[in-house]
């Protein structure tokens, strides 16, 4: 059996109906980018551990970075081994491959004058479209979460906000469109308590909108990721405040919570993550404040 067969077999009956869909199209394209013209003319049998690790090789050489060595080479593992757990070939070698070393992504978020210059600016524009950066940055919401919101998931009596769904764009016959979507994990579901000054603008909004998402747009949908996206990048230029993702929101808010104290178990729940390890890993750099601060305290002790 060719290896081109298999892959594409494995992609349609068994990755398109277990994952989402943004997920498969990811899979899709690291097959047919990448997996399919180097290795797809191979019989399976000729798939050998020097085989494997020369294309590994030749990504680094194409100057992947590393995560997108091991991105593309997980999708390539995980295909073999399917194949060899359904008795559709003996042998896979993928283990034997020699990964590239994983590098942390950098966690950048915004200095506390940039973040007051941002929320003057959207204060002062009095858009109920803009508000959306203002609630990323006292939440935590993830582009996707906050642009699926629809005021349904906001309870005013209970000061909360419950994030159930998200949404992406996907290019749908020659232009994208907003997808909604299950959140990005289950953990992710989760409810968050608001501050009562967000909660005040947010009762204005829904006032002067009307509409059925949090975030209004030109559609009935409300605002699309990418729309949104450069009008943030428009809003860091006119403010001269180096550029940064919209997901740097999410990092300040975190970074925030824990200089003024909230735990990490609590800051994990409203970030969504699985485990408060993860936000321990993620965020520790910001606690470097703190560490030093407490220190000192017991240093006055010897005063």
């Amino acid at each position: 059996m060719q290896y081109k067969q298999w892959l594409n077999e494995w992609l349609e009956l068994y990755v398109k109906v277990s994952t989402k869909e943004r997920t498969y199209k990811k899979y899709r394209y690291q097959a047919d980018k990448y997996i399919l013209p180097a290795l797809g003319e191979y019989d399976v049998g000729a798939l050998t551990a020097v085989e494997l690790q020369k294309f590994s090789v030749s990504l680094s050489q194409r100057q992947l970075s590393p995560n997108s060595v091991n991105f593309v080479v997980a999708v390539l593992k995980a295909s073999l081994k399917r194949g060899v757990a359904l008795g559709m070939f003996d042998k896979q070698y993928s283990d034997a491959i020699v990964r590239p070393k994983m590098r942390a992504s950098k966690i950048t978020c915004f200095t506390k004058a940039e973040q007051k210059k941002i929320e003057r600016y959207i204060l002062q524009q009095c858009k109920p479209f803009l508000f959306g950066i203002l609630l990323s940055l006292y939440s935590g919401l993830r582009i996707g979460e906050l642009l699926a919101l629809t005021w349904d998931d906001v309870d005013f009596h209970n000061g909360t906000v419950s994030v159930i769904k998200s949404c992406h764009d996907s290019w749908v016959r020659n232009r994208y469109v907003k997808i909604f979507d299950t959140t990005k994990t289950p953990s992710s579901e989760r409810t968050i308590p608001l501050p009562r000054q967000i909660l005040a603008h947010l009762k204005n909004i829904r006032k002067q909108t009307g509409a059925r998402f949090v975030v209004s747009g030109r559609s009935e949908y409300g605002a699309e990721i990418r729309s949104y996206q450069r009008t943030f990048e428009i809003i860091l230029r006119k403010l001269n405040i180096e550029h940064r993702g919209f997901h740097a929101l999410r990092h300040t808010f975190a970074t925030r919570a824990l200089e003024v104290g909230m735990d990490v178990k609590t800051l994990s729940e409203i970030l969504g993550h699985r485990d408060p390890s993860v936000t321990l890993r993620r965020y520790a750099h910001s606690l470097t404040e703190h560490k030093t601060e407490m220190m000192n305290r017991i240093g006055r002790l010897l005063n």
